[in-house]
């Protein structure tokens, strides 16, 4: 990893080509999707299971697409004691975390005369997309867990999945029996953009749902990004990414695996080392060469360091977290003697983790809070996927015949300040003086 100083030119340069990466849409990709859910939703099952047959299924038949009770029951046959314990160690975690999220309706009489409340209310139906992740070979478990288990608390009344098949036709059984302990209600084979356009649109196979939440490649990410607005969505996730604030008190092969559990994950990933001690950034630069050639996706790891890594020696701590919250990166760590006294000061970020044995994969899968988190500097307005995204609220309003009087006046003024004149009336029409 090459090594910076902070701030200078040649630093200033490499921050803004990471933080500017892979956030353009290539025109030929927008319009592949586009006419994919236009397909899908005029065409419904018949666009659906042309897809899938072209892309992930050669031989799979409209009826087989939703999977079975059968294969449920078979896929629980084909996973080992050990999974299913940290499987129920991870939902119970993150349950319970998003158990604290949830919120209440309520009703406010302060003012005389009025009622005022807002109703909390899930969605119907919410859609779990879950990448394929090599043909099936690596099944997403967590990404499962992660997008239903906060629909599930949040109190959704079907909550739905979609993955592509494998080539046999069928789902991996991890993620099937994941789905089952996440309580997913229905899991669908298909994947990519048509995926996502059948639950935006509905076909006569998969119902229309509410809200998609899930990752996955810039098929996906472009198709929720147009569905948006018929649908809820979570976000628009772009490459993952990782910035480390650490001290001289760090330790040096912990923050080379961190930086590499981020990079191993795709090309345009981003992994940044920002500390006050030259020693550590050199300590550091050695160590993740060295664990760089043990890992089975080093080439995927040593493209990502090399486009979108790097290391930045800035003069204190206090430079390091104006930089982090400059970048707003998707995962911040700090490795440092007192984490706690710089937690406050951290403003964008979404996620942070404090202290060497708090890596970033514990967050990815089983510490609780939720592992899809905004990406590409968006966590300065946006947060983690959260029982938020599967719940709306609805205001209450109440006046009496006084409170209605007391208050008519202010409401004539603004509604004509405003060109309004059938606002207006609407309210002058109630008044004494208008009814004799």
């Amino acid at each position: 990893m090459k090594i910076y100083t902070y701030p200078s030119a040649p630093a200033e340069k490499k921050i803004s080509s990471i933080i500017n990466r892979g956030t353009g849409v290539r025109k030929k990709d927008l319009l592949a999707v586009t006419r994919i859910i236009e397909d899908v939703r005029k065409n419904k099952d018949q666009a659906l299971i042309k897809y899938t047959n072209q892309f992930d299924s050669p031989e799979l038949a409209i009826g087989s697409i939703q999977v079975t009770p059968n294969e449920f029951e078979a896929a629980s046959k084909h996973v080992d004691r050990p999974f299913l314990r940290s499987l129920n160690r991870a939902v119970r975690q993150i349950e319970s975390f998003h158990r604290q999220q949830l919120c209440s309706s309520w009703i406010n009489t302060k003012r005389p005369g009025t009622l005022l409340g807002q109703m909390v209310n899930p969605v119907d139906a919410a859609g779990i997309y879950v990448p394929g992740g090599m043909g099936g070979e690596t099944p997403l478990v967590s990404s499962v867990i992660m997008g239903a288990v906060p629909a599930k608390v949040a109190g959704v009344r079907r909550t739905v999945m979609t993955t592509p098949p494998m080539k046999n036709g069928r789902v991996n059984p991890h993620l099937l029996v994941a789905a089952k302990k996440a309580g997913i209600d229905a899991v669908y084979k298909a994947g990519s953009a048509w995926a996502i356009a059948a639950l935006a649109y509905g076909t006569e196979t998969i119902p229309k749902v509410d809200v998609i939440v899930g990752p996955g490649n810039i098929y996906v990410a472009i198709a929720k990004k147009i569905v948006a607005g018929t649908v809820g969505i979570d976000m628009i996730a772009g490459p993952s990414e990782i910035l480390i604030i650490a001290d001289h008190t760090a330790t040096p092969k912990f923050i080379a695996a961190d930086l590499l559990s981020q990079a191993e994950h795709d090309p345009l990933a981003s992994s940044i080392l920002v500390t006050d001690s030259a020693d550590m950034a050199k300590a550091v630069a050695a160590a993740v060469e060295e664990q760089l050639r043990g890992l089975p996706r080093r080439e995927i790891a040593r493209k990502s360091l090399s486009g979108f890594g790097a290391i930045m020696i800035v003069s204190g701590l206090d430079t390091a977290v104006e930089l982090a919250n400059q970048i707003a990166p998707e995962h911040l760590e700090l490795q440092i003697e007192d984490p706690f006294a710089v937690a406050g000061q951290i403003r964008n970020a979404g996620a942070v983790f404090l202290g060497d044995y708090t890596p970033e994969p514990i967050g990815d899968y089983i510490a609780g809070p939720n592992h899809v988190l905004p990406t590409a500097g968006t966590a300065r307005f946006s947060s983690a996927l959260s029982v938020d995204a599967f719940i709306k609220k609805t205001s209450l309003i109440r006046y009496s015949r006084a409170a209605f009087e007391r208050e008519a006046g202010d409401v004539i003024r603004l509604a004509e300040i405003e060109g309004l004149d059938a606002h207006a009336n609407s309210v002058k029409i109630r008044l004494p003086r208008s009814r004799k």
